[in-house]
């Protein structure tokens, strides 16, 4: 954890070089790879930049005069730089077969990475931001950075040979020329630095407005049914509409930045051409130097200022794979859930005893949400849980399963604290039914079966049959094989609820949850599952969270809440005579019966 503490504290104090070792970390894991593009690049260059010496050998072979052409000489020359090109394309096409895979696997072992992270994150995390803007980062901010990451790195350094190699020929061809570029080249740094510092920060916030717009659009999508019944298309388009200027105008900003520098340091190049030609020239008249060494030193001018004009443009491209990077790192390095205690206990043998002593819990620092809240859950009990919204019913079932930590007080299960429980022990003790159904692309059995993979096929027609979604399955093309879409969208949300029912019943789980579970059911349906379950989850304690007071009149328990407390506990019958809160909740939904 302090390390982790360290790394953030130097990825503020000098992001530029955080981030660098950051994506370094993913490249040295391709070491051999790595090393192999650096050879043949190395190779590819050294060929190609001897082409300018034997072309100048070659020009001064013609000769000024006429009729004294050493043709021999000529062709050797020639001959010799088209092998020498041959060679150095073939070595640049082996390159970059082995730079694409280089950057496969670094974006592969990237986006595992920020995969993974996300697994171990707290619920919490996944409350506050925007599933639109998570999957932007998973998928648009880590193929930005390696985009530019494997290629741009072999660049670089391919840039920095070419120049090297190129000035020490400058050096031995005309030492005096190469002055020039004591004027041209910081020039060019300068106006690089100018348009970095202008151009990175603009390129993070496209990357957030991506981020944005992403967010709205999935979440418009999602409501695409209601945005309909309610006619509001024409204000969908118009948000849509604002939001993607604002993300356009936020590209457009950091493109127009980052393709200033490529023009600039192109034209101090041409200057510099410019002043070669020149003195060049004088030089050859005054005999100082060959028209082939005149024509090979401008040759590596062109390859030594190429380069430098090349890599301007590359750290514009970098601007914008550091602001994807530093989303994608951020997120990697979002802190996961608490650690569970060093001696934390494995529940081997679970009765379902719960025990809430004056829990008190927020979800933000002076908005309370349960105070003092006491609840005793006895094994094999079913605990139904009722009461407006927001008055904290959820919240019970998200302490019970340690999504969130209470800020004081103690929950016990089976006499065991479950801060002293591993939270993947305790959270399998419990099998879920929400109201928000989740099915995965896969087979009815495979949904049926998640989480518990070797379970017969006769256990899972029995459950089937039990949850009244049996007769529907067979009535699909292949049965139990067909293949569901992505969270079952072409099945009814009555249906899906049904299968995530009958996956609950499958569950070895001792305890269930239900929050809302049948309340995109019939009402004879639901009191034939509510039969089936009582007798399927017989011995194991069942919290049940609902607004329909018909569906728990067996309860063995009902707790009122409101407020982040229960004002009334009791059976149906009891809290009906009290004629309290509950009986006031129960009229208001049965009062057309009266």
């Amino acid at each position: 954890m302090n390390d982790r503490k360290d790394r953030e504290g130097k990825g503020k104090r000098a992001p530029r070089k955080y981030l660098l070792l950051r994506l370094w970390t993913y490249l040295s894991r391709y070491r051999l790879l790595l090393f192999a593009g650096a050879a043949f690049m190395l190779l590819s260059n050294i060929l190609s930049l001897l082409g300018p010496k034997l072309s100048g050998k070659a020009i001064d072979a013609i000769g000024i005069k006429k009729g004294g052409v050493d043709f021999e000489r000529v062709l050797y020359y020639v001959s010799l730089m088209a092998v020498f090109y041959l060679l150095s394309a073939v070595f640049s096409y082996i390159l970059s077969l082995l730079t694409i895979q280089l950057t496969r696997n670094v974006i592969y072992q990237m986006r595992k990475d920020v995969f993974e992270s996300l697994l171990g994150l707290p619920v919490s995390f996944f409350d506050k931001y925007q599933t639109g803007d998570i999957i932007s980062v998973v998928s648009y901010d880590v193929d930005t950075v390696n985009q530019s990451l494997a290629g741009d790195f072999l660049q670089i350094l391919q840039s920095v040979i070419t120049v090297v190699f190129s000035l020490v020929m400058m050096l031995t061809i005309a030492p005096a020329m190469v002055l020039i570029f004591a004027v041209t080249i910081p020039a060019s740094v300068l106006m690089t630095r100018f348009v970095t510092s202008r151009s990175r920060p603009l390129y993070r916030v496209r990357s957030k407005k991506l981020g944005e717009l992403n967010g709205f659009v999935e979440e418009m999508l999602g409501g695409q049914k209601t945005t309909r019944a309610y006619g509001r298309e024409r204000e969908v388009i118009d948000a849509f509409d604002g939001k993607n200027g604002t993300a356009v105008d936020a590209n457009t900003k950091a493109e127009y930045y980052g393709t200033l520098s490529g023009p600039s340091v192109n034209f101090m190049n041409n200057i510099s051409l410019a002043l070669i030609s020149i003195f060049g020239s004088l030089l050859y008249l005054y005999g100082k130097i060959g028209l082939g060494d005149v024509s090979s030193f401008v040759q590596y001018s062109r390859k030594f200022s190429g380069p430098i004009n090349e890599t301007a443009n590359i750290i514009g491209e970098l601007q914008s794979a550091f602001a994807a990077a530093e989303r994608v790192f951020r997120l990697i390095d979002e802190l996961p859930e608490a650690p569970d205690a060093q001696k934390a206990a494995v529940l081997t043998e679970v009765y379902g005893d719960v025990l809430f002593e004056k829990v008190n819990f927020s979800y933000e620092p002076g908005q309370p949400i349960l105070s003092d809240f006491d609840l005793r859950a006895h094994s094999g009990w079913q605990i139904a849980i009722v009461g407006p919204t927001g008055a904290g019913k959820t919240t019970v079932i998200n302490l019970l399963m340690r999504f969130y930590d209470a800020q004081s007080g103690a929950i016990f299960l089976d006499g065991q604290n479950i801060y002293g429980i591993r939270r993947e022990s305790l959270r399998g003790a419990f099998s879920m039914v929400l109201q928000d159904t989740w099915l995965f692309q896969g087979t009815v059995f495979e949904n049926l079966v998640y989480g518990n993979e070797s379970i017969p096929m006769e256990k899972v027609v029995e459950a089937a049959k039990a949850a009244e979604i049996h007769s529907y399955i067979m009535s699909l093309p292949k049965g139990y094989d067909t293949v569901l879409s992505d969270n079952g969208v072409h099945i009814s949300k009555g249906q899906k609820q049904l299968l995530t029912i009958a996956r609950a019943m499958l569950s070895d789980a001792h305890m269930l949850i239900m929050d809302e579970a049948t309340s995109n059911v019939d009402t004879r349906t639901e009191m034939q599952i509510q039969t089936a379950m009582r007798k399927l989850m017989e011995n194991k304690t069942c919290f049940v969270i609902a607004h329909r007071l018909s569906t728990i009149r067996n309860a063995d328990m009902i707790l009122v809440v409101k407020g982040g407390r229960i004002i009334e506990r009791g059976t149906h019958e009891q809290l009906l005579e009290r004629k309290g809160f509950y009986y006031e909740l129960y009229e208001a939904q049965f009062e057309h019966k009266s």
